[in-house]
């Protein structure tokens, strides 16, 4: 992960500090090709699963302005698909609430932590609870 995404990822990180659980990372801001973007979504996975306290990656990538979602997340969604062997659950924005079952398991097995986006509807967003 080159530099400049660090920083952007830390800085993306201290809004969901509260029980230091979730990474985010912001794979839509700045564009980058999609081989970068990959790079960055692996860099942060590993980040993750090499963590004693991290469980879950919230990763950023944008809905678009075309009303049909945009391509990052697109990439990020076949990126998760293509890898959910290293996932327990991947949980898309629009159902990321209280009320989802894969939300709620992984909720009472992490434990409860405060994050905005939580029944948001945010499409921007997918949460990744790695194993």
């Amino acid at each position: 992960m080159k530099t400049g995404n660090r920083r952007r990822e830390n800085g993306d990180r201290k809004a969901d500090m509260g029980a230091s659980l979730m990474l985010t990372i912001d794979v839509a801001h700045p564009t980058r090709r999609p081989e970068e973007a990959e790079e960055d979504l692996l860099d942060a996975w590993s980040k993750v699963r090499n963590s004693s306290s991290l469980h879950i990656l919230k990763i950023i990538h944008g809905y678009g302005s075309s009303g049909k979602g945009s391509a990052t997340k697109e990439l990020v969604r076949n990126w998760a698909f293509r890898n959910k062997n290293k996932f327990r659950k991947v949980i898309a924005a629009e159902e990321y609430s209280l009320y989802n079952a894969a939300t709620q398991e992984m909720r009472s097995e992490v434990g409860s932590y405060t994050d905005a986006d939580l029944g948001s509807g945010n499409a921007g967003i997918t949460i990744v609870w790695v194993k």
